[in-house]
C-alpha cells in the first residue's frame, strides 16, 4: 500500500497511461479520433501534395516500426487521396535500401493487419 500522497498520485497516473495506451493498442474510435485531431493542421503546413504527404507519413510509420493501429490512422486517409496500393508498393521498394528488409516486411504485415482491422471496423456499423 502507499505511503504517501505522492505515490498514490503516480500509481494513478501510471494506471491511467497504461488504460490510454491499451486503448490505443485496441483501436478504440475515440482514441483513435483524438490521435487524427492531432495531425489536422499538419499537412497544410508541409507544403507537400495529399498523395505525397500520405506517402511520407506511411514511410515515416516504416522507418519507426510502427504498430497496425497507426498504420490504420494513415491508410485511410491515403486511399481516401486516392493513393493506390501501387503507390505503397512503390514507397516501400524506394526505403527498402534505407530502413531495410526486415522493416519493410513488418511494415507490410502490420498494413495487412491494419486493412483487415478497418475491413472489421466497417463490417461492425
Amino acid at each position: 500500500m502507499p505511503e504517501t500522497t505522492d505515490e498514490r498520485v503516480l500509481i494513478a497516473m501510471s494506471m491511467n497511461t497504461q488504460e490510454s495506451l491499451q486503448a490505443v493498442a485496441r483501436g478504440d474510435r475515440p482514441v483513435l479520433e483524438t490521435l487524427t485531431q492531432m495531425t489536422v493542421d499538419t499537412f497544410e503546413r508541409s507544403g507537400l501534395d495529399p498523395q505525397t504527404y500520405a506517402l511520407v507519413r506511411l514511410a515515416s510509420l516504416v522507418a519507426m516500426d510502427a504498430a497496425p493501429v497507426s498504420y490504420l490512422l494513415n491508410i485511410g486517409v491515403a486511399k481516401e487521396i486516392g493513393v493506390e496500393l501501387e503507390d505503397v508498393q512503390g514507397m516501400l521498394v524506394a526505403i527498402a535500401p534505407v530502413v531495410g528488409t526486415a522493416r519493410v516486411v513488418s511494415a507490410t504485415s502490420k498494413l495487412l493487419r491494419a486493412l483487415d482491422l478497418a475491413e472489421a471496423i466497417v463490417e461492425s456499423e
